[in-house]
């Protein structure tokens, strides 16, 4: 069996995609009984849209995949933790497990006193060294 440290690596890969992109470098996959059926990464500068997040683009396509709007029996990877966006469509998709890789104090849902389906499970901080950094690498080249 895939480890959620196998999953967050393919994650890190997406983020490194946007990175490339020059999109705040999130990235995120989706997995169902051990296949993943979703990856994505952020998009919101090439599409020029604020709701084009990782997460978002993640759900939309497993979704696709299926052929229904929930997502029981699916793990999330995802390099930073969700937005309150995110975190409602996340919520609203039912989905079983979140895997984060590192914390978004500032503008992630927690700190929002928000939550998930009450049958989410949530992990925390799986190579959160790695996915923080890619993260503060960006901003600081930005300055």
């Amino acid at each position: 069996m895939f480890t959620d440290e196998y999953y967050m690596k393919m994650a890190l890969q997406e983020a490194q995609v946007a990175l490339e992109k020059d999109e705040v470098p999130v990235g995120c996959v989706i997995v169902s009984n051990n296949r993943v059926i979703a990856k994505a990464h952020n998009l919101t500068e090439t599409l020029n849209d604020v709701t084009a997040h990782a997460e978002m683009q993640a759900i939309t396509s497993a979704a696709n995949f299926m052929g229904g709007k929930y997502l029981r029996n699916c793990t999330m990877y995802v390099t930073l933790e969700p937005c309150i966006m995110c975190c409602g469509a996340l919520n609203w998709s039912q989905i079983s497990k979140v895997v984060i890789g590192a914390r978004d104090e500032q503008r992630g849902f927690i700190n929002k006193n928000l939550s998930l389906h009450p049958k989410t499970e949530i992990v925390l901080d799986v190579l959160e060294a790695k996915c923080s950094q890619i993260v503060k690498d960006f901003f600081q080249n930005k300055r």
